[in-house]
Order: C-alpha cells, then structure tokens, then sequence
C-alpha cells in the first residue's frame, strides 16, 4: 500500500476530546480533521460529535504530529452569528496557507443542503468568517496554496446525486474560481468517478501539495455497487500545473482502504477519509521534494482519527499505476 498507517492508530478517539460545557460533554466521536504545520508545530482542527449529533470544531495541538492535545475550547469563527439562515451542523475543515494568512474551508449543513465556508486567522486563536460561497450545494472544497493570476483556486464537489432518504452527493471533482472567497466561478471538470470500480463517487481529500510533476491531490472514492454497505477508499490523481483541470495521471487502485477494526466498525463502517495532509519538506521554490515524508491524517469510521504516512515520490509512483 501507498499509505502505511501507524501502528498507533488511531491516534485520537472520543476519550480524548476533554468536555467543553455545555456543548461537549461526553463527545461520541471525533473524525475528518484539517491539518497544518505553524512554526515547527503540527495542527488538526478537529470534527467533533456529541451525542445530540451535533458537531463542533476543536484545534488539537502537537509537537511531533502524533501526539495531539485537543484544547478546551470550540472554534468561534468571528461573524457567523449574523448569518440569517440557520446554520445546522459545521464540519470537515480543510486548512491551506496562503501568504500570512491560513485559511479554513468547510462545510455546513442548512435548510438548502450543504455550503462551502470560509475563515480565515493568524494564529489559529481568533477567526474570522468571510462568508458563505456563493454556489448552491456543494461539498468537498479545498484550496489550492497559492493564488493564479490574482484569483483563488478551489476544487470542490458539487451534490447532484439523488440518495435514498433525499440526501444528495457527488461523482465529479470540479475546478472553480474567485476574486473573494465568497463569489465562485466553475471553470471546468478536472474528473469523475468510474462507475463499477473503487470510485464510483468521489471528493476531494485534503488541499492539493505542489510538486515539479504537477499538484498530488488525495481525493476520496465510494464503492456503491456493493449489496451491504459503501465503502470509503483514498485514491491520488496528478493534475497540470498551469491548468489544474487537466489530469497528467490517476491511480487505479485505491492507496488505502478499510482494512483495520476501527475503519471498518464505528458510526458509519467501512470509511477512510483522507482529510489533512502535512508534507514536510519543501524546496527553495516551494515545490514539495520527492523524498519528503508526508502525514494523511483521516477519519476512520467516522469515528476515530487514524495517521498514515508515505512519501512524495511514492504517490507520483501510485499515479502511474
């Protein structure tokens, strides 16, 4: 496997989220977190679930990027409050530098379906919403870490699939674009999920990395043709530098699937969701060197964070087959 997990996992559970009264007492599960290194330090921001079914983002902090603290206080993002609809869940952070800043895109649940949000902060102590995007539903947003000729760059995940129950979810990664974070503007299809293979719906996992070959990016595939359950898989795809809705190459097979325990029982069975990624070394232009070590962190089951490892050269490798 492309991925190693390690042979600690998973590194955090419920037992490790302290009570933060009234809204945690007690949480049900922790699952799918942003990842980020800040002056050395590693970061997760952390989805939290109660038992209400209620989720809560809360920053966990390390030292070796396997040890986490998670702190005794929920994510505010500064602003929110005056949003006139009503807000019912915030979830799936995805973390990406940009210049001084360090953003965080993530999803929310509301009376229409699901919308991509922005924060932004910078020190990962105080936050400040800059707004809901301007699409309809959509999920999946990550941004890429740089701007291109002024503007922001995100892949995201439109739902426009019809589940049973009237939920809806995806089968294509899409490139959109904006001058502010809130007002988006599709670009175009970068690819879509193989019906009958590993993939058959997709999103995108955490932020893409930049690399000479082009941008690695970790997106997650659903395997629906099977008669119990989906099954959640990580799969690696190599989009063009210049234009990011070409893909150069895709893996085949999955680069981590269910497998362990705690992946294939929790909330929701059968689930790896690659959601942070932190690469560690980086050249004098800011491409990401072949021999770096880089950290997936996911959520496993929706229940628990399990850390798996692997490096730059390894997933250009996986691409190719």
């Amino acid at each position: 496997m492309t991925l190693v997990r390690h042979p600690n996992n998973p590194i955090l559970t419920r037992k490790d989220v302290p009570d933060i009264s009234p809204h945690v007492v007690d949480a049900s599960s922790v699952f799918n977190p942003g990842a980020i290194k800040v002056d050395g330090k590693y970061l997760l921001m952390l989805r939290v679930q109660t038992r209400s079914r209620e989720t809560f983002l809360v920053v966990a902090d390390s030292t070796d990027g396997l040890n986490f603290v998670p702190r005794r206080e929920l994510v505010f993002f500064k602003g929110i409050e005056s949003v006139s609809e009503t807000i019912y869940h915030i979830y799936d952070p995805r973390l990406t530098q940009i210049d001084e800043w360090y953003y965080v895109m993530f999803a929310a649940d509301v009376e229409q379906g699901c919308k991509l949000g922005v924060a932004r902060t910078l020190d990962f102590n105080d936050f400040e919403f800059l707004g809901f995007g301007s699409d309809g539903d959509v999920r999946n947003g990550v941004l890429f870490p740089e701007r291109f000729e002024g503007k922001f760059l995100r892949l995201d995940r439109p739902n426009v699939v019809e589940l049973d129950g009237g939920l809806t979810s995806g089968d294509e990664i899409f490139l959109s674009q904006s001058v502010n974070l809130v007002e988006w503007h599709r670009v175009g299809s970068v690819f879509a999920g193989r019906p009958h293979y590993w993939d058959e719906r997709i999103g995108s996992g955490p932020p893409p990395i930049k690399t000479r070959e082009g941008w690695l990016h970790i997106y997650h595939g659903i395997a629906t043709h099977f008669g119990s359950a989906n099954i959640y898989q990580a799969g690696v795809a190599l989009l063009d530098l210049g234009n990011p809705c070409t893909v150069i190459s895709r893996s085949r097979n999955n680069i981590l699937e269910p497998r362990e325990l705690y992946e294939l029982t929790g909330q929701v069975p059968n689930v790896v969701f690659p959601s942070g990624i932190i690469v560690e070394d980086y050249d004098d232009y800011g491409f990401a060197c072949s021999e770096s070590l880089v950290l997936v962190y996911y959520g496993a089951a929706d229940t628990c964070v399990g850390l798996a490892h692997t490096t730059i050269a390894e997933l250009l490798a996986a691409c190719l087959y």
